[in-house]
């Protein structure tokens, strides 16, 4: 069965960048200027609060895994009334060794593995515009069998480390949208895919990006009238049906220039175009550059572009 999920993380190939342990005690607070790249949080032992911002604000426990797509600004803290110190996320990604905020001595408040992703390709914003602003996973007996791996992982040093700690990472964050999935879920794809009259919809995009579909045609396949489907898509996903399928061609698109192994006219029948002129001038006006220009952007030559 087509997984729409496992098909835009495999076109983006998510990979930790970044883990490092972080620690508080006694009176603590700390805010995080805004980040923009996806980032991640594991609460190894102890309790804080997270309050990011524009999401309601959480009290961490052992065990709890945090996913922030954009990673906008945040505050974290204990539970005594502090001052924040001001960091920058930037700075804090070059420093090494294991962070430690508030009294410098003695046993942590809480103990943290924190880090964050960057993606091969420059499609993220598919994936993170149709993902709540804050993913939250407790008492999850999967997801603390994984977390447990990422500790022992992190903890120690044995040949093959960072491999297998960016294996955990993707795991876990595939894990923790699959655990997202459900009908009360924020507007975006998890929420769609939680629906199964859209998620009929969005695997039949998935399987044949090439069809010509029409919102009555998808509506069909979700056993749906045109205008319920739509309202229902619209409210569900947070974009249109056309919308949702024009990012994912798109996307694709971008996926085959980048990878060099089909020429334009090729690249245009797979996305549903019936020439590769036409393919130009959608590609062009969603991504702002002809589909040759943005080849050779990412390093393509010799592309059988139609407009440069």
């Amino acid at each position: 069965m087509i997984d729409p999920l496992s098909d835009i993380l495999n076109l983006l190939r998510p990979r930790a960048v970044f883990t490092k342990g972080i620690s508080g005690a006694g009176r603590w607070g700390v805010r995080y200027a805004d980040f923009g790249h996806p980032s991640f949080a594991v609460v190894i032992e102890g309790s804080c609060r997270l309050a990011v911002d524009g999401q309601r604000e959480l009290v961490l426990q052992a065990g709890d895994f945090v996913l922030l797509p954009t990673t906008p600004g945040f505050t974290m803290s204990g539970f005594d009334p502090v001052v924040p110190v001001l960091i920058d996320p930037h700075a804090a990604a070059n420093a090494t060794g294991e962070v430690r905020h508030g009294r410098q001595d003695g046993p942590p408040g809480v103990r943290i593995l924190g880090g964050y992703f960057l993606f091969d390709n420059d499609d993220s914003g598919l994936l993170v515009s149709l993902l709540p602003g804050q993913v939250h996973v407790r008492g999850v007996e999967r997801l603390a069998v994984l977390v447990k791996l990422l500790i022992e992982e992190a903890t120690a040093a044995r040949s093959g480390r960072d491999l297998l700690l960016n294996r955990l990472v993707e795991i876990l964050l595939v894990e923790a949208l699959r655990l997202t999935q459900e009908p009360k879920a924020p507007p975006g794809l998890l929420r769609g895919l939680a629906d199964p009259r859209l998620a009929d919809a969005i695997r039949r995009i998935h399987a044949d990006p090439s069809h010509p579909w029409t919102t009555a045609r998808l509506a069909k396949e979700a056993a749906l009238s045109r205008s319920a489907f739509f309202e229902r898509f619209t409210r569900s996903v947070r974009v249109t049906p056309m919308e949702y399928l024009l990012a994912w061609r798109m996307a694709l698109a971008k996926d085959f220039l980048r990878r060099n192994e089909v020429d334009m006219t090729e690249i245009a029948e797979r996305v549903g175009y019936g020439s590769a002129s036409t393919f130009s001038t959608a590609f062009s006006r969603h991504v702002g550059q002809p589909p040759g220009r943005y080849a050779r952007s990412r390093g393509r030559s010799g592309v059988d572009a139609i407009s440069v």
